[in-house]
């Protein structure tokens, strides 16, 4: 049967698809229907952070699904009570929400925020900075690109944007309006761009004198990745709202909004709900995730092995390649090319490794957390091969 051929049938085309269909996988290995075997340096966009089928996420989805996969927030699931208690205390937060998806994290935070500021008789105003991606509903891509938004007008309004690591351009455009500022720690689409800790320490500030609600969107680079169980952590920096998915499930979808007690407070019942969020058989895998994140010190071997990688990967590198930069924290890490990245994971596609390409010009690298360094040095050993073959062409 030919796959390729039904999804061009009968799937709207709302992504630009590799010509591969993949059918199953193991750690950080996958293979597609032809039997081509693959690397996933990309673990479904630093979701799949225990690898491919994980036996024991595996097997908590499993015996979940033996018993029951849905109820409705009408009822509460041992799971469900289970999973919070460990999200506020990993985080050190008080209260979660759970959704299905970063996006529908994000526009929960975002609703949550805007509560809070009209309990205390400021507008609902949302600030977010140039490099953002917060998802792709109506109330999250008004904040990313302006590709995005075309075709999509009109467009909620009451959204701001100041520019990333500039504290000045934030304070020159709030005023009693703002109701809260949402900021990636580190940019995922926009490039791992990393914040710098001063401008977030004056930002917190900034926030805590004008009683502005601060987002941490975590949805990327959350759940392990960076080498921290948030980045919130690695910064030193409290946000009153933290969003988690991506990882969060282990490939099962998943989203949370983390909360301080502050801003629970204004919620009230009915302001809010979901049919599926926070489903039995998601909170389960979402706990199963953490345990095996605990048990394997997958924290630790996130930090380890993106220290590991930035220092071969700079060994190897000797100012012939038409690289600008190597970036990032954890296995959360982006190369910048003096060309277009996208002809650059193609190639390395070919040769067997799957990455991806974003901002143009940045091949994003963000494998399980369960990764081997064998992998990772075949990850390397390829992708300078493709910049090379590449590079010959520009």
């Amino acid at each position: 049967m030919n796959y390729q051929e039904l999804d061009q049938k009968y799937y709207v085309p709302t992504y630009k698809r590799f010509p591969i269909t993949l059918v199953r996988g193991e750690n950080a290995r996958v293979w597609d229907d032809t039997g081509k075997e693959y690397i996933d340096a990309l673990a479904g966009i630093a979701v799949n952070c225990l690898g491919h089928n994980n036996p024991a996420l595996v097997n908590a989805i499993s015996d979940q699904a033996k018993r029951m996969l849905h109820i409705s927030n009408y009822f509460l699931s041992e799971s469900q009570a289970l999973l919070s208690k460990k999200l506020a205390e990993i985080t050190k937060m008080d209260k979660v929400f759970f959704g299905n998806s970063g996006a529908e994290a994000v526009e929960g935070a975002i609703k949550f925020a805007k509560k809070y500021a009209h309990s205390k008789g400021k507008g609902g105003e949302i600030i977010s900075f140039t490099g953002c991606f917060h998802g792709r509903t109506l109330a999250t891509v008004v904040t990313g690109k302006d590709s995005q938004k075309k075709g999509f007008e009109p467009l909620p309004q009451g959204y701001k944007k100041a520019e990333f690591n500039n504290i000045e351009s934030v304070k020159n455009i709030i005023d009693n309006n703002t109701g809260a500022i949402i900021i990636e720690p580190i940019q995922g689409e926009g490039g791992i761009n990393i914040a710098d800790k001063i401008f977030l320490k004056e930002l917190r500030e900034l926030c805590n004198k004008e009683d502005i609600v601060l987002i941490f969107d975590e949805v990327q680079c959350g759940v392990g990745r960076t080498g921290y169980w948030y980045a919130k952590d690695y910064f030193g920096i409290e946000p009153d709202i933290l969003t988690s998915a991506k990882a969060l499930g282990g490939g099962m979808p998943i989203g949370a909004v983390i909360c301080k007690e502050k801003i629970s407070s204004s919620i009230n019942p009915g302001d809010h709900g979901t049919t599926f969020g926070g489903n039995p058989l998601a909170c389960s895998a979402a706990l199963a995730t953490i345990n095996e994140i605990e048990k394997n010190n997958l924290i630790e071997e996130a930090q380890k092995k993106g220290n590991w990688f930035k220092k071969k990967f700079e060994e190897k590198n000797n100012g012939n390649f038409g690289i600008k930069e190597i970036r990032g924290l954890g296995l959360m890490i982006g190369i910048e090319l003096e060309f277009m990245a996208k002809p650059v994971v193609e190639k390395m596609l070919e040769l067997g490794v799957i990455a991806n390409a974003t901002a143009d010009k940045v091949i994003r690298i963000v494998p399980p957390l369960t990764i081997p360094y064998d992998d990772l040095e075949k990850v390397i050993e390829i992708m300078f091969d493709s910049i090379s073959k590449v590079k010959e062409n520009v």
